[in-house]
């Protein structure tokens, strides 16, 4: 570590759990570090967070959201964000996954150009799960990474890796292991302030940054604190102003209408937007909670080509493009499907179409899930990208005003759809329990943002009332009721992931459905329950 000791000599934060096999990831300066952040960070931390709180308020009493008259000067006048480095300059197909050794890995050596590792929405955060992917990245950075399977297949990191990313938890989620004068710490800063302190100078020396994702965004402000967080940390660990660049997760609804905002906040460091669409579809559910005509239909159909994804992305591209930035694409979730190659055709045949749009829409890259689909996703960039970004796609052509941003979704809600949102919210709580953020689940490598969907459209079907299926049977609690607890006894009977938690995670569900409000995360109350 390169940074004199002295400059950390403050009362450090205090870990509450055993840190037997961390000790040179919880050094005193370490902990000095993240004293420093969150004493800097947390009074204005918890402002935002109140202000969401008072946001959502708002809604809840009918009003909708819209573009900020306080900010007009910011989306109308002509400025562009700092030049962006060359490590990033091409990003046609990165690949998302948790920090865990293997993966990490499997995910360096894909062919992706980008790996973005999560310590958010695919990593249930327990702190040993923390504490191991900052392990497994410092290894990486260091070059050192490697790993030896039960049955002895020896795994390393190749000669040309991915451009390593780090995405931390969002700004809500706390880290109840690490506290600073009393005062729990937030997830964000414990992953960024750990990861930053142990592999910034390496990473910089080799122009790789370091490098983030930062996740759950809902106002310029937030993204403001990150900026002031970042230039702290750079100060701290004597690196040059700038060093530390940043892409950010367009996955809330208020954040849509703040695209340029949130740009203009991180200017001097941000390298893009990406469309996190799953967490966006999610966002919508929650901030239009109160809003029976804003009803989803069941999950398959609020696909990217309906008009407010459609609008939310292409509004994303032109926003991107016209300030110098990065427009990333979506997820691909899918997974390969073994001994059944009609199935996996047609599941690759999706994820060609829907990378065939992003491309033609004028997005820069895309994101998956699987080391499979790097090269199905890298074939189609590659076919019609004659340079490494398409920011010369300006999409003029684009006027996603308020009404198209918000506009209602028709479709239906089959006994299918109503199902299956049971099974998976069911199924993915119930491993994320046993401490397992990413999960296969009906071919789908799936996250926290498929979970929190499911849940909060069960709530909205079930809370608004008089709603059918097709055949005119009522959607009602009693048939939530009889679907949860089949499906946890078929669980617990299973060797699926979860199976251990299956009734805990029931009850947490049950509980947040049946409740008269919608819960914000339910990763929030889970977190409580993990181990």
């Amino acid at each position: 570590m390169a940074v004199p000791s002295e400059k950390f000599v403050v009362q450090p934060a205090r870990v509450h759990a055993d840190i037997a096999g961390y000790e040179d990831i919880l050094t005193p300066d370490a902990l000095a570090f993240l004293a420093r952040l969150h004493r800097f960070a947390e009074p204005l931390r918890q402002q935002l967070l109140q202000a969401r709180r008072q946001r959502q308020a708002r809604y809840d009493a009918g009003a909708l959201p819209d573009f900020r008259p306080d900010t007009k000067a910011i989306r109308d006048s002509d400025w562009t964000v700092a030049p962006i480095p060359a490590a990033l300059q091409d990003r046609r197909v990165e690949i998302t996954g948790p920090v865990e050794r293997k993966m990490i890995i499997n995910a360096l050596n894909s062919g992706a150009k980008v790996f973005m590792a999560d310590f958010e929405d695919s990593s249930a955060p327990s702190f040993a799960n923390q504490l191991d992917g900052q392990v497994n990245l410092r290894d990486a950075v260091n070059g050192t990474l490697q790993f030896r399977s039960p049955e002895g297949k020896e795994y390393r990191v190749g000669a040309n890796p991915a451009v390593l990313m780090v995405r931390p938890r969002g700004w809500h989620l706390p880290e109840r292991h690490v506290t600073v004068d009393g005062q729990t710490m937030a997830g964000a800063l414990v992953d960024f302030g750990l990861y930053a302190f142990h592999n910034a100078h390496v990473l910089h020396a080799r122009d790789l940054g370091p490098y983030f994702y930062l996740p759950k965004l809902e106002a310029m402000e937030e993204a403001a604190l990150w900026d002031e967080v970042m230039a702290l940390a750079e100060d701290d660990l004597e690196l040059p102003a700038g060093s530390m660049k940043a892409t950010v997760l367009i996955e809330t609804l208020p954040a849509a209408f703040q695209m340029h905002e949130i740009l203009h906040a991180l200017r001097g460091r941000v390298a893009g937007l990406n469309c996190g669409r799953w967490d966006y579809i999610f966002s919508y559910l929650k901030t239009m909670r109160g809003h029976r005509d804003r009803l989803l239909p069941e999950r398959s159909q609020v696909v990217m080509t309906v008009p407010f994804l459609k609008a939310y992305s292409e509004l994303l591209i032109q926003t991107c493009h016209r300030r110098g930035a990065f427009a990333m694409g979506g997820m691909a979730a899918q997974i390969p499907i073994k001994g059944d190659d009609d199935a996996n055709d047609k599941a690759m045949a999706k994820v060609r179409a829907d990378k065939l749009r992003e491309v033609q829409a004028g997005h820069d890259g895309t994101w998956v899930a699987h080391p499979a689909l790097v090269p199905v996703a890298m074939d189609i960039f590659d076919r019609h990208l004659s340079t490494p970004n398409q920011l010369q796609v300006k999409r003029e052509d684009v006027t996603a005003d308020r009404n198209a941003l918000i506009a209602p979704c028709g479709g239906t809600i089959s006994r299918t759809g109503f199902d299956n949102n049971v099974e998976v919210a069911l199924r993915y709580t119930a491993a994320w329990l046993e401490g397992m953020g990413c999960v296969p689940i009906h071919n789908l490598m799936e996250d926290a943002a498929t979970a929190e969907i499911a849940r909060a459209q069960l709530w909205q079907w079930l809370h608004h009332g008089s709603l059918e299926f097709p055949d005119h049977a009522p959607i009602d609690f009693a048939l939530f009721d009889h679907a949860l607890a089949s499906h946890a006894h078929r669980l617990s009977e299973s060797t699926l992931p979860g199976a251990s938690r299956a009734k805990d995670a029931a009850h947490l569900l049950a509980t947040l459905t049946h409740a008269d409000q919608l819960g914000d995360f339910l990763t929030l109350p889970a977190y409580e329950q993990l181990a």
